[in-house]
């Protein structure tokens, strides 16, 4: 009997090798909720995905033929039209919440616009924002304020360059505007206009510290009030430098390459070739809205000597980013 049970058992695992393993299973369909957390010092920045968004670069980009620049991303195993990363970091000083820019909001369609929603997978509320800074009025940046004309972030000051507030504030400037950004105008009158109407507005004029350990640089050029925010504690520091950058496959190796969307493209390129030519010799932190997400890493001198490479923040599980 012994024997015989033996046999069977054995039998038994002989045709289960022979059986499908594992039972089928639908295709997941979705990434993890986008954020991602470092430290500076004793704060804590935690990068927020608004989400992506298609761009054909090859035709927005001015400074170097079109040919050159479909073979930079080909270099770069990057496909034109190119999927773009919309990037939000939200700064916790310990006593203040600040966060760095909105996103799109409702304004670009599906595929951007999740900036609360990641940042409520993140352990936040839109309500626990105390301040709100905008590194400048392109509607990518502030659709995310509003949503069904309210106040997304109802107890937050919102903070923006009073060059940016008064060229987006004023419709003549709209036919002047690059085309691609006239529709900015309206986005940033309904955008700002709750926090207007609740006296939580409040426009600032050039270095500006914003809370203890943030600090607004300009930066004029991608627009007239383009901000940078300097991040920094404990000798470490982040410099959330909004759209300095919107092709790393591009513009580090030819910082004088510029975007259709610059309001002055000449500024622009000599504040992208300032801030790359900084960052790299001091060796700070940089965090940029159109860098592949989380956008956090180092700027390098190319080893020929020409031009500049971005170095990823190497992952990490203890937030420490150096």
């Amino acid at each position: 009997m012994r024997t015989r049970m033996l046999a069977t058992i054995a039998f038994g695992a002989l045709m289960s090798f022979n059986q499908p393993v594992g039972a089928s299973a639908p295709l997941a369909g979705a990434q993890a909720p986008g954020y991602y957390r470092i430290m500076v010092g004793d704060i804590e920045v935690t990068a927020l995905s608004d989400g992506t968004i298609d761009f054909p670069m090859d035709t927005l980009l001015l400074g170097e033929s079109p040919a050159t620049i479909r073979a930079a991303f080909a270099a770069a195993f990057q496909k034109l039209p190119a999927e773009s990363s919309m990037n939000q970091f939200l700064v916790n000083t310990g006593s203040r919440l600040v966060l760095v820019d909105a996103g799109a909001g409702t304004f670009f369609g599906p595929t951007l616009g999740h900036t609360v929603a990641n940042l409520r997978a993140a352990g936040y509320t839109p309500e626990q924002v105390d301040e709100v800074v905008i590194t400048h009025m392109h509607a990518d940046h502030t659709g995310g304020l509003v949503h069904d004309g309210k106040a997304v972030f109802p107890n937050a000051v919102l903070r923006i360059a009073k060059a940016d507030v008064g060229f987006w504030m004023d419709p003549t400037n709209e036919p002047k505007a690059p085309e691609g950004v006239r529709v900015s105008f309206d986005v940033a009158r309904k955008a700002l206009a709750p926090y207007a109407a609740s006296g939580r507005l409040k426009p600032f004029e050039g270095e500006t510290e914003i809370v203890p350990g943030v600090r607004a640089l300009p930066a004029p050029g991608h627009t007239a009030g383009h901000t940078y925010y300097a991040v920094e504690s404990k000798g470490e520091k982040l410099l959330v430098w909004g759209d300095v950058v919107h092709a790393a496959a591009v513009q580090f190796a030819n910082p004088k390459v510029f975007i259709a969307w610059d309001s002055d493209g000449s500024g622009a390129q000599g504040a992208r070739e300032n801030v790359f030519a900084d960052a790299a010799r001091k060796g700070y932190l940089v965090g940029g809205a159109h860098l592949p997400f989380p956008g956090l890493g180092h700027v390098a001198r190319a080893a020929d000597g020409k031009g500049y490479v971005f170095v990823p923040a190497t992952y990490t599980v203890n937030r420490r980013a150096h």
